[in-house]
């Protein structure tokens, strides 16, 4: 299983991975944070993305997508984490540390996270 971060998912929905992100994703099942479900309901209230959590395509998809609920634990594993950054990000890297499962993003300052376990390392 993979966590994906907003635009990986965002990206994925659009048609718009890179080869490495399709492989990945062809290989495993999909995971998301729930604050994922929160920016893209943000981004679809400014303006930012078309789609919203109304969408009859990303309904589909995410019945077939894992969520993890935000969690004391998760919000406990935020303190360790070895960067910093926004509060949505710093959740969806803290759900992976907590459910050692391997995030799948583009975000330079998660990639480069010692405590955060990887997809495709």
């Amino acid at each position: 299983m993979l966590n994906l971060d907003t635009h990986v998912l965002l990206h994925a929905l659009g048609g718009s991975l890179t080869p490495r992100e399709r492989l990945l994703l062809q290989e495993d099942t999909w995971s998301i944070s729930a604050i994922v479900l929160w920016e893209i309901a943000k981004l679809a209230q400014l303006g930012r993305i078309e789609i919203d959590l109304d969408d009859r395509d990303l309904n589909r998809a995410l019945a077939r997508i894992h969520v993890w609920p935000l969690t004391l634990e998760v919000c406990r594993a935020i303190r360790s984490l070895d960067f910093r950054s926004d509060p949505a990000d710093e959740i969806v890297a803290a759900t992976s540390v907590v459910h050692r499962i391997p995030l799948l993003t583009r975000d330079a300052k998660m990639r480069r996270s010692k405590l955060v376990p990887q997809a495709g390392r």
